[in-house]
């Protein structure tokens, strides 16, 4: 079972793609996940983006427990896990979590739809918040 409250979630999806939408944020198509350096190369330019620094802050104030159940979500949207592999996911975000857990989401193309369509995948919506 997920532990962040779906409110805090669509909050976090809500900030994500106004940073997102803005003109000078650009992210490449295909992140190398084997190389953390296109993280890095994503977000250089955005640190001192107030929208970019409010997520990242509320995101780095969570116990990595909690950030690891964002990533786990989002990886149940990118369709990685089903809803019934939710302990999994957790897990495995456990498992290989960093303090640079902010960036990766922040990092990551589509990641604010992704948390989105796993939180419908668990049964809730932005829309009911």
């Amino acid at each position: 079972m997920m532990q962040l409250s779906p409110r805090f979630v669509c909050g976090i999806i809500s900030h994500a793609r106004e940073f997102h939408a803005q003109e000078d944020v650009m992210f490449p198509e295909e992140p190398d996940n084997q190389n953390d350096g296109w993280i890095d190369e994503a977000l250089a330019e955005h640190a001192d983006n107030p929208v970019y620094l409010e997520i990242k802050n509320t995101i780095d104030e969570l116990e990595p427990e909690l950030q690891a159940n964002l990533v786990a979500l989002m990886w149940l949207g990118r369709g990685d896990y089903t809803e019934d592999e939710w302990d999994a996911a957790l897990e495995e975000a456990k498992d290989n979590w960093t303090p640079r857990t902010a960036d990766y989401l922040l990092a990551t193309p589509m990641g604010a739809d992704y948390l989105a369509e796993g939180l419908a995948m668990l049964g809730h919506s932005c829309e009911d918040e």
